[in-house]
């Protein structure tokens, strides 16, 4: 056999082989038009994320209850700030609830500093008891500690509390900060399951004007972080089933 037969037939076998690994289809690319309006699509999309971020991450929905009188237990997350505990008194007084909870973990702060309160719970339900509600019901349900999740951890904990001192908890209003409201209830649902009528009041964030949270570092990491985090518990978060019924009395 001469060169130029080897040659061909070696040729011939690496067209065989790359055909075997590779095949070939048409790519479409966007004309100079097309990316016009793609451009155009994502700056409307950024627009839109600006305008209406916070409100949909803020959302306000009290529970209706069964005699469409809300709901007789306020839940309040310990871990809010001051001025927001503030206007939870106020929503205390402003509905018809009988009761107040307060969740949270653990206070993990720097080696050696004391602090006064173990749990964001007991701090909780201490600020608000000198704050204007002494002589409200408010029972602190500390969480476990936790590196993920805490908040879900801290609605189980609420959960199991309730049934084992036997307290219904047919419909509860969730009080939580801004932007973080649609997550926590979000969280709490997944906890209680679809048995109990769950509400949630946005308090007005103190550390930055949801109106304007793209202008300060506080705001753009809040809400920016708040639609990462809700999209990735729609998609990636797969809790354990709750109980079926509801704790009775």
């Amino acid at each position: 056999m001469d060169d130029d037969s080897i040659r061909r037939r070696a040729g011939a076998w690496g067209v065989r082989s790359f055909a075997v690994l590779f095949r070939r289809r048409h790519v479409w690319l966007p004309t100079r038009w097309g990316w016009l309006l793609l451009a155009a699509v994502l700056l409307a999309a950024g627009v839109g994320v600006i305008a209406f971020a916070p409100s949909y991450l803020a959302t306000t929905e009290p529970a209706r209850g069964a005699d469409g009188g809300g709901a007789r237990v306020l839940i309040v997350e310990g871990w809010l700030a001051d001025a927001e505990l503030d206007q939870a008194v106020a929503a205390f007084r402003r509905g018809r609830y009988e009761r107040i909870v307060t969740s949270g973990g653990p206070i993990e702060l720097w080696v050696g500093v004391p602090v006064p309160w173990q749990t964001y719970a007991e701090r909780g339900a201490r600020y608000l008891a000198a704050h204007g509600l002494a002589d409200a019901t408010i029972t602190a349900v500390p969480a476990p500690s936790s590196k993920q999740e805490r908040t879900y951890q801290s609605a189980v904990a609420v959960r199991d509390w309730a049934a084992r001192t036997r307290t219904r908890l047919d419909a509860i209003d969730l009080f939580t900060v801004g932007v973080h409201a649609r997550r926590s209830r979000m969280m709490f649902r997944a906890a209680f399951g679809s048995n109990v009528d769950l509400g949630v009041i946005a308090a007005r964030s103190s550390e930055f004007d949801e109106q304007r949270w793209w202008a300060s570092s506080a705001g753009s990491k809040l809400v920016l972080g708040e639609l990462i985090s809700l999209a990735w518990t729609a998609c990636c978060f797969w809790p354990p089933a709750p109980p079926a019924e509801a704790p009775s009395p």
